[in-house]
């Protein structure tokens, strides 16, 4: 079978289901200002809000990673991936899975777990694809022909580890009969918090690990700082999904623990911002931001910082007592997802895909303007969330003011939230028809070639 097979279908995949997911979300904010529209059942805003999650969680940005890292793996260890075949078994198993999965959350078939809705046995053959990527990422380490290991290879490892306990946790031991109320719900938030911090953000670092250096052309600003990050963030994140539980029947001291790790995540995120930012301050000026690989990893970076800032102040009580189960949550979740690793995921693409097709990125300008439409578009986006959700909080403790009434108060913003939505949107059609015209569009070049043949 043809090398990068696997590959290549994936990040195809991804990138369709990163439209279908965008689509989810914009409905989603649809509904916030004209709650009528699509008023059928299988439309309703429940089921919209589960699958935009589920499809940009799991048919996009899990789907990419994994494709992006079934490219970048045989070049840093320099060997074949492991086995082809089982890659691309596995690519289409779990592009059925996903199908399968979301026409269950459609038709209400779910499950009781934030961010792992998907219905059984599609939950299960998730998990059969995953020990599939678990048996090439660790065959590919076990015949590689050098004996170092880059960083980008130790977060790929990692993410492997953690995320097979991660996810049998979340969507399996939670569903046992024994397991119910507060255990259950300590349960799901080890899930959830931690399907970001130790799923997608190793997969993320890593891609970013491997694409700053390489696109800038120089050597990552230090290694011990990389090793630092990842081995405090292996002992630091699985402790801090109980924050979500603040204020709730979780035991005090559980909270008191996730607030102190909370805390302590910042240790890892200096680490890696700091080699992050050391490698783009020493490269040369004149690539630093040429193209828009450079600028989707630098934004990644500084979205990333925000995301891992805003997190362990969210975990403080007397913030936590304001923000919690708000709008200020919603936007903190789209900043990490969307704002960091989708932007390292997105980069991640438009640095393979011309590897894959054979030649060069169909139009950079198109790139540039993507990436300007959609970063653009995404600060207020943010900024709206995280308004609103403050003044949602100091609503719902003023026991003066109806739930009703703080929604009327969020209208513009979730008119906002809407618009620049669907800017959003449509600069993800820039990205993907510049992908598309990469891996089978026909270039001018290529017409001019041919004219000149005929003649």
């Amino acid at each position: 079978m043809k090398q990068d097979t696997a590959a290549k279908m994936m990040i195809i995949s991804a990138c369709a289901f990163f439209g279908l997911a965008l689509t989810m979300g914009i409905l989603t904010a649809l509904k916030f200002v004209v709650p009528t529209v699509g008023d059928i059942e299988y439309l309703s805003m429940p089921r919209l809000r589960m699958l935009h999650t589920n499809i940009n969680l799991f048919g996009w940005l899990l789907q990419a990673n994994m494709g992006i890292l079934f490219w970048i793996l045989p070049r840093i260890l320099h060997t074949k991936l492991f086995s082809e075949k089982l890659g691309v078994a596995m690519g289409i198993l779990y592009n059925l899975t996903m199908i399968g999965g979301l026409i269950g959350i459609a038709t209400g078939h779910v499950k009781n777990v934030e961010y792992g809705e998907i219905p059984s046995p599609f939950d299960y053959l998730v998990a059969v694809c995953w020990v599939m990527f678990f048996i090439n990422v660790v065959g590919t380490v076990a015949i590689r022909k050098v004996k170092y290991l880059y960083v980008t290879v130790w977060y790929t490892l990692g993410a492997v580890i953690w995320t097979t306990f991660v996810y049998i946790t979340g969507n399996m031991l939670s569903q046992m009969p024994m397991v119910d109320g507060t255990n259950q719900a300590n349960l799901i938030w080890f899930y959830v918090h931690n399907a970001v911090g130790l799923i997608f953000t190793p997969l993320g670092v890593a891609i970013a690990y491997y694409l700053i250096p390489k696109q800038l052309n120089t050597p990552i600003y230090s290694h011990k700082l990389s090793m630092i990050g990842f081995w405090v963030i292996s002992f630091v994140y699985v402790w801090t999904g109980a924050h979500h539980m603040i204020h709730g029947p979780s035991p005090h001291w559980l909270q008191t623990v996730s607030i102190i790790f909370s805390f302590s995540l910042i240790i890892p995120v200096m680490a890696v911002i700091t080699n992050f930012f050391g490698t783009f301050a020493t490269a040369p000026r004149g690539t630093r931001m040429n193209g828009p690989i450079p600028k989707l990893l630098m934004m990644g970076t500084v979205y990333y910082i925000f995301t891992c800032l805003q997190g362990p102040f969210q975990a403080i009580r007397s913030v936590n007592e304001i923000t919690s189960k708000t709008d200020w949550v919603v936007g903190h979740a789209h900043m990490a997802l969307f704002g960091a690793f989708s932007y390292y995921a997105m980069a991640g693409v438009y640095y393979v895909a011309p590897k894959l097709a054979g030649r060069k990125l169909y139009s950079e300008k198109l790139g540039d303007l993507h990436f300007w439409i959609m970063t653009l578009a995404s600060v207020p986006f943010f900024a709206v969330l995280w308004i609103g959700g403050v003044i949602q909080g100091f609503a719902w403790l003023n026991p003066e003011i109806t739930f009703v009434q703080s929604l009327e108060a969020l209208k513009h913003a979730h008119w906002m939230r809407f618009f620049s939505g669907a800017f959003i949107f449509g600069a993800y059609f820039l990205f993907f028809y510049n992908i598309m015209q990469t891996f089978f569009g026909k270039y001018r070049e290529e017409d001019e070639a041919e004219a000149v043949v005929a003649e």
